[in-house]
């Protein structure tokens, strides 16, 4: 099947989180995130409890994201102490790209052999910061599209400033691949409506609830079909300006996912609950988890 026709269409320091009253209700316990940088040395000294808060949060499954070769093995190491609850990518950002070698293209396919890993990325182009040659950028993210296409993976999408590269690179590929998603998307609404034309699910992060630079994503929110949508924190980035009271640190984690559904909910004029429960079948079914 193609993959057109196969995507589903349209620490200690925080507050009690066990069950997280949010707006006056408390959310239902079913919501995935869809994008966490585990092995973020911000988490080097607390990761268990970061699993933890985000289990009593109420968040039913963490992908960790995957963006070199080591860390994409790190990533599949610290799902396999989670079974059942978190999963991993196996990828090399676009700001590793000057890293991609036959080598690494082997180590990502045995990676892809283990249960935990489910989705080829985090890949793609980004022409903001170029920190490797777009020649470089686009031959990685080629490889690892003919890689997911191969291996039968969705693949966990990155692009920034580089909208026109990555569709024209991307799009031949897209009757072969099982699904994509294009991660933390910030993109314009001509961007976003191209993304959807193509068949893509988005992820939603934090930088929605951003009052200084999320507030054009904001009102695309409404754009995007409920099935097609993820959510995600990109923990430890991207904490929500919104959150009252503050967390005493700017680090995020996916304990916070819940504030995420509410705002979004809110914004796309939705029961939280009732997204949340999307979301967590969005995710599942995109990724192919049980």
């Amino acid at each position: 099947m193609s993959f057109k026709q196969g995507i589903p269409q349209a620490s200690g320091m925080m507050m009690n989180l066990s069950r997280p009253k949010l707006g006056g209700f408390y959310l239902g316990r079913t919501m995935f995130d869809i994008g966490v940088n585990l092995t973020s040395t911000q988490f080097a000294k607390d990761r268990e409890q970061v699993v933890k808060r985000a289990r009593e949060a109420g968040v039913t499954g963490l992908l960790i994201t995957g963006t070199n070769a080591l860390e994409s093995q790190q990533a599949r190491q610290l799902a396999a102490q989670h079974v059942g609850y978190c999963w991993s990518t196996a990828g090399v950002h676009p700001h590793h790209a000057s890293e991609w070698s036959a080598d690494t293209a082997n180590t990502l396919r045995r990676l892809a052999e283990h249960e935990q890993v489910v989705a080829i990325g985090e890949c793609g182009l980004d022409f903001n910061r170029n920190l490797s040659a777009h020649d470089q950028q686009e031959y990685a993210f080629e490889a690892q599209l003919a890689l997911a296409a191969e291996l039968q993976l969705p693949v966990f999408l990155h692009c920034r400033e580089a909208h026109d590269r990555f569709v024209a690179v991307l799009e031949p590929w897209l009757p072969k691949l099982t699904g994509a998603v294009v991660h933390c998307f910030t993109g314009t609404r001509d961007e976003l409506e191209s993304c959807l034309a193509l068949g893509l699910s988005v992820g939603i992060t934090g930088w929605v609830c951003d009052e200084r630079r999320g507030l054009e994503l904001r009102e695309m929110l409404p754009l995007i079909p409920t099935e097609r949508l993820l959510l995600e924190t990109d923990a430890p980035y991207l904490l929500p300006r919104d959150m009252h009271p503050r967390p005493p640190s700017r680090r995020n984690e996916p304990c916070f996912l819940p504030h995420i559904v509410q705002q979004v909910a809110k914004w796309r004029g939705e029961e939280a609950e009732t997204l949340g429960a999307q979301l967590n079948h969005n995710a599942r079914q995109l990724f192919k988890l049980a």
